[in-house]
């Protein structure tokens, strides 16, 4: 088979572990499923453990088929593993994993591709002049929305309403959409003539487009002085203000909607917009000119709906643009290298969970003799709590200069109280180490760092303050501890102990201990990695929903710095040491 093979219309409802959905047509065969896209996919699920070669969709036969490529956890329909099979409307597909994508199959109703259209339309003979002419009308309406889909919306919807209004003699034609306050605007007005009509002023019969958007159906009256199977609109006050005769309101559906046969079913579609036509003159429309208005209405809807989503996939690639370049930024603030003192060894990193994250850590040199440890943890993720982030990085670089901690986290926090409508606080473990090994701390709200001595870990450094950013009359006091040559600190983020395997147990302080007391002689860099992979080994690849954050800081000892001049200048990266 091949890509200019035709089929008809089929999409995929992509629904994402965090709950969003888009729709992805299916415009190949086969359509082919996977992670990445160095083989080929047509539709790229971002997620480690969905294979590269997943599934592929096969239209054969009259039919499309579900085919295991080799995904590793299997291939599911409606819950059931398969390894190839037929789809229909409605199955639901899912890779065998949680908390990961799921795709919910559609396949289109009569839908034609332009090349079937026309031919169809050659092949209608003169003899049905009558309901033959509204056929080619209607086949023709079809054709031009697909020949002219990459013209402006507007200009595709204009000349639907335009047609609508030719088929129906109608006098005006409106398009109204959803308006974000509530209710349904105008968004596009055309008259007979293919003319064009201002949207201000205009007053179509506010009854008839509530009784169609209440009962999710179409509502057609020929003739309002005879009443309607529908509605009686003869009392309706712009009916008899604008002496009009018949009206006709079509929903606009998107797909999901447009397949519901019971029209007493609750609507599982989306609300796109309403077609609305009327006239002052009465109008006669036979069963099947009926049904080519609807038929309109399920192309208008069609047309609207794929701009829509070509509109989403814009700003999604728009934000994404956006976010790569805050992630980039934030990323720059964090320390990429750090020096290599002589009474201690530093090693740090920050893995967000998602593009851009609320985690910050940072180390100071406050002079020849102290040093400055700072990790933190802005409530909330995302864009928000990263600018968070970057304000108290800002803020606590005033301890280089000689500003007191306790006046600095006072200032942080009246800020950031003042500052309400970010709705963002921040715990922080913030810590000064001299040479000689005396260690004063504040700890506002965060996790104890641990203590890692005699091959023994310890939460030993709790909080005795609250959050910055919760009461602007909070006080902030610092403590002292005087640490031994090899002790080491773990300062963390609580993406590390409370990552979730997939049974959503935690990680735990408990199997941090475990896990730093283990590798209590290891090299700091390794001591590091043997965290993250053992936070690997349980999450076993989870989502995740949380920032993992490590900043590991090894005592030497007064003797040490005697030794060895900091005036080296050997210099390790952030995530690494130098030994």
């Amino acid at each position: 088979m091949t890509d200019t093979q035709i089929i008809p219309e089929a999409v995929l409802e992509l629904i994402g572990p965090d709950g969003s959905r888009r729709v992805v047509r299916v415009a190949h065969t086969p359509f082919l499923i996977g992670r990445g896209g160095e083989t080929g996919n047509h539709l790229q699920l971002p997620d480690r453990r969905i294979s590269r070669e997943c599934a592929a969709l096969v239209y054969e036969k009259g039919d499309f088929r579900l085919q295991d490529r080799g995904q590793r956890r299997g291939l599911f329909i409606n819950g059931e593993r398969v390894d190839s099979r037929p789809l229909r409307d409605g199955d639901t597909i899912n890779f065998g994993l949680p908390d990961s994508y799921e795709l919910i199959f559609h396949v289109g109703q009569g839908t034609e591709s332009l090349p079937q259209l026309l031919s169809r339309m050659e092949q209608l003979s003169t003899a049905e002049s009558g309901a033959g002419g509204l056929r080619k009308l209607s086949l023709l309406l079809e054709a031009t929305a697909l020949l002219h889909s990459h013209l402006p919306l507007d200009a595709v919807l204009g000349t639907m309403v335009d047609h609508a209004i030719a088929l129906t003699d109608a006098d005006r034609g409106l398009l109204l959409e959803p308006a974000p306050t509530g209710g349904m605007r105008v968004r596009l007005a055309r008259q007979r003539g293919a003319r064009s009509l201002p949207t201000e002023g205009l007053e179509p019969s506010q009854t008839a487009i509530r009784a169609t958007l209440e009962q999710h159906r179409a509502l057609v009256t020929e003739d309002v002085e005879h009443g309607s199977l529908d509605l009686d609109l003869k009392a309706a006050q712009s009916i008899i203000a604008q002496q009009l005769r018949f009206v006709v309101v079509i929903p606009l559906y998107t797909m999901a909607q447009r397949e519901v046969e019971n029209a007493s079913e609750t609507p599982r579609g989306e609300l796109l917009g309403v077609l609305y036509l009327d006239s002052r003159q009465p109008a006669a429309f036979s069963g099947l000119e009926r049904q080519i208005l609807d038929a309109l209405a399920v192309e208008a809807a069609s047309v609207i709906d794929n701009a829509r989503l070509v509109e989403r996939e814009r700003e999604r690639q728009r934000m994404e643009q956006e976010l790569t370049i805050a992630r980039d930024i934030q990323q720059a603030l964090l320390p990429r290298e750090f020096p290599r003192w002589p009474h201690l060894q530093v090693s740090g990193i920050n893995q967000p969970s998602l593009t851009v994250g609320g985690d910050y850590f940072d180390v100071v040199e406050l002079g020849s003799n102290r040093t400055a440890f700072i990790i933190a943890d802005v409530s909330g993720k995302g864009l928000g709590a990263a600018l968070v982030t970057t304000m108290l990085q800002g803020a606590l670089s005033g301890l280089a200069v000689g500003q007191q901690a306790a006046d600095v986290f006072a200032y942080v926090n009246r800020f950031l109280c003042a500052h309400s409508r970010l709705e963002r606080y921040a715990t922080v473990f913030f810590g000064i180490l001299d040479t000689a090994g005396r260690f004063e701390f504040i700890n506002a709200g965060h996790p104890s760092p641990l203590l890692l001595r005699d091959g023994r870990a310890e939460s030993a450094f709790p909080a005795e303050c609250l959050p910055v950013g919760l009461l602007p009359d909070a006080t902030f006091k610092s403590s002292a501890f005087v640490l031994q040559p090899g002790d080491t600190l773990v300062l963390f983020s609580d993406g590390v102990t409370e990552a979730r395997s997939p049974e959503d147990e935690e990680f735990s302080t408990a199997r941090l201990k475990d896990v730093v007391a283990r590798h209590a002689s290891a090299p700091l860099q390794e001591l590091q990695d043997n965290i993250l992979n053992a936070v690997v080994e349980f999450t076993r690849g989870a989502g995740q929903a949380d920032d993992v954050t490590l900043l590991l800081v090894r005592y030497r000892g007064a003797a040490q710095a005697v030794s060895l001049p900091a005036s080296e200048g050997a210099k390790t990266t952030a995530g690494g040491h130098v030994s």
